[in-house]
């Protein structure tokens, strides 16, 4: 009995009738185009969001070291690639942090918002400045003498409290602009050339690279438009400083294991720990946003207990003694955390952190 052929619907092959899947593509030979279909292929296919993603989940999490480990051993299509995950679960991590750059950009715009509609505080003369200080501090111990049972304030806290502001020798929180604020505000208005505004504002004629940084940042605060666009292009900046100290992360590993493979086995190493990074971080903010909100206390120990995970993560990894892998832990961590500050702060200046 002769076999009906049809054509495979992606390469055309020819192919017998029964077939479920083409054995030159590997596409279904018969699938309608549902919307399940449509969302379960769009994820699979750029994000490889499958049965690997689940089965790499909980190694990933509870066996430090081990994905990469296994990888590096030529298992490299039983568990999700380590760029694959590192990518799927960053999007993810930026996805939720999204919503909390949100509510920082709603605050920072109300504060700046009380910024350019501040009045400028005249500086009182010196004698009266201190019977102003002293008149402030008096109203402010009366107040929390009056309301110590509710502050849950004992005597003794008073006492500290006074003693504590007789230190401070006259000084108060107050601060007062350099330059004149309303003359700023009128060129403003007047829409006159920021390069007028900075003069105003005291930038010196032969400012250099960061000094105009600066005062840009200072006039886009006092038009109102300065600290929510920091905070957002601060976060815009991280991606990209996390492409850039990845690579360097496991050049760090390279230097302190030389002798435990070629830099791509460190670099399989390095995209699983930020891997393993961001799968915490957004499981923490998944969970304070939308079930309950995690006290301070917890994301701390959380995040600490991760130079935990790096530590047995090498243990497990490169197979080095308990005590020198721990020594190397300790200062890989540190010089890490000396690099993160320059990159990411040459990132910010490359990003117009302080410019609109």
């Amino acid at each position: 009995m002769e076999t009906k052929q049809i054509n495979c619907q992606n390469c055309e092959s020819p192919i017998d009738d029964g077939y479920k899947f083409c054995p030159n593509c590997g596409q279904k030979t018969n699938e309608e185009l549902t919307i399940g279909v449509l969302f379960y292929n769009t994820i699979s296919n750029y994000f490889s969001f499958d049965a690997r993603f689940l089965k790499s989940f909980i190694p990933l999490m509870f066996r430090p070291g081990y994905l990469a480990k296994r990888f590096l051993a030529g298992k490299r299509l039983l568990y999700l690639h380590p760029a694959q995950m590192y990518l799927f679960v960053s999007v993810i991590f930026f996805f939720l942090f999204s919503f909390v750059v949100a509510e920082w950009k709603k605050d920072a715009d109300a504060i700046n918002k009380k910024i350019i509609e501040s009045e400028v505080v005249e500086q009182l003369p010196e004698e009266a400045q201190k019977q102003f200080d002293s008149i402030q501090k008096a109203k402010v111990l009366e107040s929390l003498e009056k309301n110590k049972a509710l502050l849950g304030m004992t005597d003794e806290d008073l006492k500290k409290t006074d003693s504590i502001m007789q230190l401070q020798n006259g000084n108060n929180l107050k601060t007062s602009w350099d330059f004149n604020k309303k003359k700023v505000d009128s060129l403003i208005d007047a829409g006159a050339e920021d390069s007028a505004i900075y003069k105003e504002m005291g930038m010196s004629d032969d400012a250099g690279f960061f000094e105009k940084r600066i005062f840009a940042g200072f006039l886009n605060l006092m038009k109102g438009s300065g600290a929510g666009s920091v905070i957002q292009r601060a976060v815009d900046a991280v991606p990209i400083a996390m492409f850039i100290l990845l690579p360097l992360f496991a050049l760090l590993l390279k230097l302190f294991y030389y002798k435990r493979g070629r830099y791509s086995h460190h670099l399989v190493f390095s995209f699983y720990f930020f891997s393993f990074l961001f799968t915490l971080f957004s499981l923490l903010l998944c969970i304070d946003l939308f079930i309950i909100p995690i006290p301070g206390w917890i994301s701390w120990l959380l995040i600490l207990s991760t130079f935990f995970y790096f530590y047995v993560a090498l243990l497990n990894f490169y197979r080095r003694n308990w005590f020198f892998t721990f020594v190397k832990c300790s200062i890989i961590t540190f010089v890490f955390m000396l690099m993160v500050i320059p990159t990411t702060g040459v990132l910010l200046a490359l990003f117009g952190i302080m410019n609109g």
